[in-house]
């Protein structure tokens, strides 16, 4: 069993190293920065950095990983009578992006990794996402399993993720990387989802 002081030990481990991560990448590129080099930085061994991250390539994707934690907590502080649109789309802004770095890093992923894998990382953590959303969806009531009301629950959630990452992804292809469109564009999503697939207000 994993004790609460070696789960935030660990966090902040894995913290340290994705700092250490970008710091490098920006400096210096993904290509010419070593694992070893990411350790040190961190101050931990190799063998540390392995234990959290296969490989170096995984820290490019820090600011969606590390933004789901936030995300969670973030929107289960949001008021009982918010709207789901609206306690969504501020959850996910309350993330403390560095509006500097996440561009940034947005456009190395781009250029360093395979698109194949960025999108089945991304489908991932969308569907982690989902899971928060439900989560969220669920708070005081949870309905039965195979009831039609725990499917409205799981598709809500499918499709709110669907939107927010939907969002991500066109930001992440347009020339405005900037966090403002990245706030008006998740709105966007998340409005169209509230509309419905037919499109009729």
């Amino acid at each position: 069993m994993v004790r609460p002081a070696q789960t935030a030990r660990s966090e902040r481990t894995r913290d340290a190293l994705r700092q250490a991560a970008l710091v490098r990448f920006l400096a210096q590129g993904v290509e010419e920065t070593s694992a070893e080099q990411i350790a040190s930085d961190a101050g931990v061994s190799l063998r540390t950095f392995y234990r959290h991250f296969t490989s170096k390539h995984d820290l490019l994707f820090v600011d969606y990983d590390a933004g789901l934690q936030w995300f969670r907590t973030a929107l289960a502080d949001r008021a009982p009578n918010e709207s789901l649109i609206d306690a969504v789309h501020s959850a996910v802004m309350a993330a403390p992006y560095d509006a500097e770095a996440v561009p940034k890093i947005a456009e190395l992923r781009s250029q360093e990794l395979d698109p194949g894998r960025i999108v089945r990382h991304i489908r991932q953590v969308e569907a982690d996402f989902a899971e928060v959303v439900e989560e969220y969806l669920t708070r005081d009531d949870t309905p039965a399993p195979g009831t039609d009301g725990r499917l409205r629950v799981t598709v809500t959630a499918r499709c709110i993720a669907a939107a927010v990452f939907g969002a991500m992804e066109v930001w992440m292809r347009s020339d405005d990387r900037s966090l403002p469109e990245l706030a008006r564009l998740c709105r966007t999503a998340l409005e169209a989802v509230a509309v419905g697939i037919s499109g009729e207000e």
